[in-house]
């Protein structure tokens, strides 16, 4: 199933999400102009990412992730990739795989343009892949599902980009 029929058939918490994001997006438009790169171009344009973009380009969500949106991606460096157990990263990357490899990265994706002035807020949210993320804020960290955000509001044309240093699991 593709990503445009998840955020259709999501929850309606995601829907209420996506809606709050469609809105914060409006507030934050200002911010960027059309010229501006897309969340796949930013990723692409950074050597932390080159594992990431390699496995959007496996799983074929390139064009997805390049689309209108907008969406939140809680984006794994390539030291996240690596710290997980061996043969993983490979194992996903087998067309084999696709699903359970599209199924890790749509749990990454958030319908809408969450910013992290408005996830410390949250204690959870609904993802493209329907699982729930759990959300934590304590001494100015924020956790999601475990993973520690590391940088934040990374904008881009169709959304935003917050870095986390764990792949998340659905």
């Amino acid at each position: 199933m593709n990503i445009a029929k998840r955020i259709l058939l999501a929850p309606a918490a995601a829907l209420a999400l996506a809606a709050a994001g469609t809105a914060l997006a409006a507030h934050h438009e200002g911010a960027h102009d059309e010229d501006s790169p897309d969340i796949v171009e930013i990723a692409a344009g950074n050597e932390d990412f080159s594992t990431l973009v390699a496995a959007l380009k496996a799983a074929g969500l390139v064009d997805t992730l390049a689309g209108e949106g907008p969406f939140t991606v809680f984006a794994p460096t390539n030291a996240a990739f690596a710290a997980l157990p061996d043969g993983t990263v490979e194992s996903l990357l087998e067309p084999a795989n696709k699903a359970q490899l599209t199924a890790v990265l749509t749990y990454h994706v958030v319908p809408g343009a969450v910013y992290a002035g408005d996830v410390v807020e949250l204690s959870s949210a609904t993802t493209v892949q329907g699982g729930d993320l759990s959300i934590t804020s304590e001494n100015g960290r924020v956790m999601i599902d475990g993973a520690e955000v590391v940088k934040t509001d990374i904008e881009a044309e169709n959304g935003v980009i917050h870095v986390i240093d764990e792949v998340l699991m659905p």
